[in-house]
This record gives structure tokens, sequence and C-alpha cells, in this order.
């Protein structure tokens, strides 16, 4: 049986009064059988983690560099992340891919990196608008997919999970309908399965695009949906914890 993944993206939002709120919050919320956690930016790990202490609020980032140190001005290693209490990171976010010009090779260099410190990577996966138009949507994640999965060992692949997110859905206030969804997740668990069938049955597998309290119960009904990655709502305290409340 999949536990489900509440997993909060703040990008570059928030502030220490909202790590605050979040905790005092959660500290007293009842939630169903579900793992949460919260990707603040860097600055806010030490401080999230600590006050994330006695919350079921576990603590992730948003990105990191694939060395382990050295001359890279500005970024951030796996043991800087693990050392500032992050348990999960982000990996492949469409805005990393678009705005950063990562690639596959550059993916799969952070999942390894993620993978050697012990944080567990949520590799973000997901077509474009024109990408879906053509027809293209499966070949594209699925590439995306196989990207990284081809170049793990078996006992590297069960430590990822998955963030489906339809590119055209985020921040957009467009969502993919539950079918629509539940369809690439699907594509997504089929494929795995052609490396292991307890692969596929185990790995969980989130969506990400556009979630929220009006639509998380529909979406996190679906078959193959294991949880969310979800943007705006998550800086919105009470709207998070009604998702996280409909994963039960």
């Amino acid at each position: 049986m999949r536990t489900a993944l509440i997993a909060g993206n703040w990008k570059m939002n928030g502030s220490l009064a909202l790590v605050e709120d979040f905790a005092r919050t959660f500290a007293e919320a009842r939630l169903p059988a579900v793992e949460v956690a919260l990707m603040v930016p860097a600055p806010y790990l030490d401080a999230a983690r600590r006050a994330f202490d006695d919350t079921p609020l576990a603590v992730g980032a948003q990105t990191l560099h694939p060395e382990a140190k050295g001359a890279f001005t500005g970024e951030v290693s796996g043991d800087m992340l693990i050392e500032s209490g992050a348990r999960y990171v982000l990996v492949g976010h469409s805005e990393r891919r678009n705005l950063f010009h990562e690639d596959d090779a550059a993916v799969l260099a952070r999942v390894r990196a993620a993978l050697t410190v012990g944080l567990t990577p949520i590799l973000c996966v997901g077509e474009s608008l024109e990408e879906r138009e053509a027809e293209r949507t499966e070949a594209v994640v699925l590439g995306q997919v196989m990207a990284v999965f081809d170049a793990l060992e078996p006992d590297e692949r069960v430590r990822v999970i998955i963030a489906y997110e339809p590119v055209w859905a985020i921040g957009t206030g467009r969502t993919a309908t539950p079918e629509q969804a539940q369809a690439v997740h699907a594509a997504i668990r089929a494929r795995l399965g052609e490396y292991d069938a307890t692969l596929a049955e185990d790995l969980r597998l989130l969506y990400g695009g556009s979630m929220k309290a009006a639509n998380a119960t529909e979406l996190l009904t679906q078959p193959d949906i294991d949880g969310g990655l979800v943007g705006g709502a998550s800086l919105q305290v009470d709207d998070f914890l009604a998702i996280c409340q409909s994963a039960g």
C-alpha cells in the first residue's frame, strides 16, 4: 500500500512568519495516514526544520548542485541540504528545465547527487501545451522518466518519487482533468513495470499542476495518483491543510 505524499513547493515565496504559521497550524492538525513536506526556499530550511520538529511536516529543498563542493557561487550541495534538515529535494521542475536550461543530463546528475547523500529526489516530468496538442504527451513524459531511470541501478530507482506536472497547468489555474492526469500516471506506472513489477507497484507518483482544495479529492482518488506536488495553494496554510486532509 502506497502512503500518500503531499508536497508543497513554495518556489521563491514565503517568509519566516509563514514558516511559523504552518508550524502552529500543523502541530494541532488531525491528518489521515499521509506524509507531508514543504519545499521551502534554501534560506528557510534550518528555521523550518526547527519549527516543524513537533509537527507532521517534513522539510524539502527546491534544487541542488550535482557537485559535493567547489567554486559554484550561489549553489547549494546535497550535504548542505542534509545538514539544514532537508529530507526531500525537487529535481527537474519545469521552471528549472525552462528558465535555467537544465536538460535531461543535468537532471540525472542532480538525482544521483541527491541519492548519494540520502535525500529523496522528487523527479518532475511533464509536457508543454504544444506537446500535448501534438499528441506527444506520453513520448515526452516517458522520455524524461527513462532518461533518469535507464541510468540508475535497481536499488536507486526505488528511492525516487516521480511528480507528473503538465507544464501548461502550472501557475495558470488550468488543471488536467482527473482522467487526463490518471492516464499519464498509468502510463508512467506501466513503463516502470518494464523495469520491475514491484517497482511499478511501490513507487509513488504525485500530480502537480494547480492542485487545490477544490479539486484535490477528485485527483487523489485516482488509482495511480499517490499524492500531490502543490504550488500556489501551499502558500495558504488552510488550503494546504485541506488538501492534506483530502488524501485520507
